[in-house]
């Protein structure tokens, strides 16, 4: 009896060491399968970049996450399933038939708090730490189970395939933008992050989005000089004027022939100035033209990513928005793209009225026609649709399909829009308000 009592013992703490070491494998694979999902791979790369290798091996096995989450599933399960073969087996061979039942509680409740609520606590909360911990052993563990894993991949995609699921393993590089805005939006919700900066990262994002006609000044508010002008009135002009670069048309403003930057035409002026004594005669033979820089035209289709890349290559601030029939739509200039990411930039020789958007005690926002819907959402955080209009007045003359009259009032998009002003055909004053 005693050889037998003694082989029972042996067994009985062989079998219970085994299911410990399971269970630590067990608490392993899922720590790791939680720190590797919720890393920063910003943080990962930063700290790559100091020399961490545990960040640089974490970097690289989480290029391909189906094949790093299929390996430790597989490995995970794999234990999992096997300790509770042993828990069953041991609780058996002890308490009869009653064991099952039992095993299958002291398993639930060990795999719940050790192996799973445990380890996935501590990597959640320090993710990049556990995550460069781990990720030498799990390297190894990916490479074992590639074969496994890339089985299940297939016969997976196989099921998804005939209930008409398609997978991108690629998928989550194009959601880089969603993941960072919706980081912002949640980081502003919660007081993190100031609407601010929020507003600067996202109109950072956006650009590559976004189009020169969105942000344009339409032609019919570009100043333009006339080239068969007198030298004096056309000095005056730019004197007066509160830009520094001004189109040269000749004929019609759609013939744009140049464009002069207000110190080259100071400059030529004064050398004139100094070289005649004959005060009348002194401009006579100046010509606009022959300090007019040559126009540069862009498409109205072209990004602000790529238009602002366009002007820093150029060396260039100003160009002319162009249709595609080669019609003159407006113009645009650097600061317009750089006030869509840090807001408006004014100085001191800007109109001092441009407040064009007030909110009144009766809660109506009193809005100028021609503002930006994107500038009216920034401002308000309201989110007004400016997929088929860019302003305020065009998202109402689009909605209603008609030219509106004044005082007429329309409900849209959860909105009430009410004309207060109009010239010809142009809305240029409205009441906004949430309904």
């Amino acid at each position: 009896m005693e050889p037998e009592t003694s082989l029972l013992d042996t067994a009985f703490w062989i079998t219970s060491a085994s299911i410990l070491a399971l269970l630590t494998l067990s608490a392993f694979f899922s720590g790791s399968e939680t720190a590797l999902t919720a890393a920063s791979r910003g943080k990962l790369r930063a700290g790559a970049d100091k020399g961490s290798r545990g960040a640089e091996t974490a970097l690289r096995i989480t290029e391909d996450n189906e094949r790093l989450i299929g390996s430790v599933l597989l490995g995970n399960n794999l234990v999992n399933i096997l300790a509770t073969s042993l828990a069953t087996a041991l609780f058996t061979s002890l308490f009869g038939e009653s064991g099952v039942a039992l095993a299958t509680l002291v398993m639930t409740l060990l795999v719940l708090i050790f192996a799973e609520v445990l380890p996935k606590t501590y990597a959640i909360t320090n993710p990049e730490t556990a995550a460069s911990r781990v990720a030498g052993p799990i390297s190894v563990v990916v490479r074992v189970f590639a074969p496994v894993v890339s089985a299940v991949r297939v016969l997976v995609r196989g099921v998804l395939s005939l209930f008409g699921v398609k997978t991108d393993p690629d998928s989550h590089i194009l959601a880089v933008r969603e993941e960072i805005a919706g980081a912002l939006q949640l980081g502003h919700s919660e007081g993190v992050v100031e609407k601010e900066d929020r507003d600067r990262i996202l109109g950072a994002l956006d650009l590559a989005d976004r189009t020169v006609e969105e942000i344009m000044l339409h032609r019919s508010g570009i100043e333009m000089i006339d080239a068969g002008a007198e030298p004096q009135a056309i000095l005056q002009q730019c004197l007066s004027s509160p830009h520094t670069r001004l189109p040269v048309y000749r004929g019609e403003p759609e013939n744009i022939i140049g464009v002069v930057h207000a110190k080259d035409l100071v400059r030529a002026m004064y050398k004139l100035y100094e070289q005649s004594g004959d005060q009348e005669a002194r401009f006579a033979d100046f010509r606009v033209l022959d300090v007019a820089m040559k126009p540069y035209f862009v498409p109205d289709t072209t990004s602000l990513d790529d238009q602002m890349r366009q002007f820093l290559r150029r060396r260039t601030h100003f160009a002319l928005v162009v249709d595609e029939y080669g019609s003159l739509e407006g113009l645009i200039t650097l600061e317009d793209i750089l006030e869509e990411i840090v807001g408006e930039i004014t100085d001191e020789h800007d109109p001092l009225d441009e407040d064009t958007l007030e909110r009144g005690e009766d809660g109506n926002y009193s809005v100028d026609g021609a503002m930006t819907i994107r500038d009216f959402n920034r401002a308000t955080d309201w989110s007004l649709p400016d997929e088929e209009a860019n302003t305020v007045a065009g998202l109402v003359i689009h909605e209603a399909q008609m030219i509106p009259t004044v005082g007429q009032v329309f409900s849209f998009h959860g909105f009430r829009f009410e004309v207060m002003a109009r010239e010809n055909n142009r809305i240029t004053q409205l009441k906004v308000r949430p309904l």
